[in-house]
């Protein structure tokens, strides 16, 4: 059995129909097993047999609004390609803090970018230092652009959802806990 990460965009502890307990209820109704959270932002961990992960971020979506009132785009990723991503160490020698936001982008379909890599859009304080896999890699100088994740939706719509490489970790271990690997 595979395991594979859902990362939901959007959600709010805060809001009653956004509780991780409640994500893992729709996981649980539509069948999926093994199902555990990772944190209180939307990170869903799961086990399948057979990848049909198109076919599940659809499920999911439409279960959303259905049976806990709210949009969310959903990505799902397999442990093998998370752990290819954090591999190719994109961010080698920035850390994350202060001034230097890092965020990994997950998109649900190949984005334009326009441009190659390293890039900095003229006249931000943003830089993509790395793109793999659907996974768009960026710092941003939190001082001069204080929403980093605002900004790369308005430059690409709501069909994305970010992380730190933190959590990325996180959730990448979490899956290894689970696969005893």
């Amino acid at each position: 059995m595979a395991i594979y990460a859902a990362l939901l965009r959007g959600i709010a502890p805060a809001f009653p129909n956004m509780k991780n307990a409640d994500l893992r209820g729709v996981f649980g109704a539509l069948g999926f097993s093994g199902v555990r959270s990772v944190l209180s932002s939307g990170n869903i961990i799961f086990e399948a047999e057979t990848p049909d992960v198109k076919a599940w971020e659809s499920e999911l979506e439409a279960a959303w609004p259905a049976r806990l009132g709210f949009k969310a785009t959903t990505i799902i990723k397999s442990q093998k390609e998370l752990t290819k991503l954090l591999a190719a160490d994109p961010f080698a020698g920035i850390a994350h803090g202060g001034k230097s936001y890092l965020l990994v982008t997950f998109f649900k379909h190949r984005p334009r970018l326009g441009f190659t890599l390293p890039h900095r859009p003229e006249g931000k304080p943003f830089r993509f230092v790395h793109y793999a896999n659907g996974a768009l890699f960026s710092v941003a100088d939190t001082t001069a652009l204080g929403d980093p994740g605002g900004w790369l939706e308005r430059q690409y719509g709501k069909e994305i959802t970010s992380r730190t490489p933190q959590t990325v970790e996180r959730i990448l271990r979490k899956m290894e806990e689970k696969s005893g690997s």
